[in-house]
C-alpha cells in the first residue's frame, strides 16, 4: 500500500520558516514527479509547487510562493521537502503532497498524504 506522510507542520509568525517533508513509500520513488497542494478553510485545494522526477528536476510554483518557497527532493529518501520562508498569515492552510504526473491540477496526481498543518499568525 502507497503512503505518503508529511510531517513539519506548525504555529509560526509571519516572517518565519518551516521545512516540510513528505515520506514516500513507493518503492519506484525516483519515477514519479512530486508536488505540493495546500487547502485553506473554506477554499479549494490549489497547487504549490511540484519538481520533475528527471534528474534535471525542473521546479515549478505557483506565483504567490515564488522566491519564497524552495521544492527539493531526496531520491535515496524517498522524500520531498517544501521549504518556506518569508511565512505570511496567508500561507495558513493543510499541506499535502502528492506523487504523479507534473501537473499544476490536483486530479494529475496519483497518490496523496493525510497533509500537515501549516498556521501563520501576524
Amino acid at each position: 500500500q502507497v503512503q505518503l506522510v508529511e510531517s513539519g507542520g506548525g504555529l509560526v509568525q509571519a516572517g518565519d520558516s518551516l521545512r516540510l517533508s513528505c515520506k514516500a513509500s513507493l518503492r519506484t520513488f525516483s519515477n514519479y514527479h512530486m508536488g505540493w497542494f495546500r487547502q485553506a478553510p473554506g477554499k479549494e485545494r490549489e497547487f504549490v509547487a511540484a519538481i520533475s522526477r528527471f534528474s534535471s528536476g525542473n521546479t515549478y510554483y505557483t506565483d504567490s510562493v515564488k522566491g519564497r518557497f524552495t521544492i527539493s527532493r531526496d531520491n535515496a529518501k524517498n522524500t520531498v521537502y517544501l521549504q518556506l520562508n518569508s511565512l505570511k498569515p496567508e500561507d495558513t492552510a493543510v499541506y499535502y503532497c502528492a506523487a504523479g504526473s507534473l501537473s499544476d491540477r490536483a486530479g494529475e496526481y496519483d497518490y496523496w498524504g493525510q497533509g500537515t498543518q501549516v498556521t501563520v499568525s501576524s
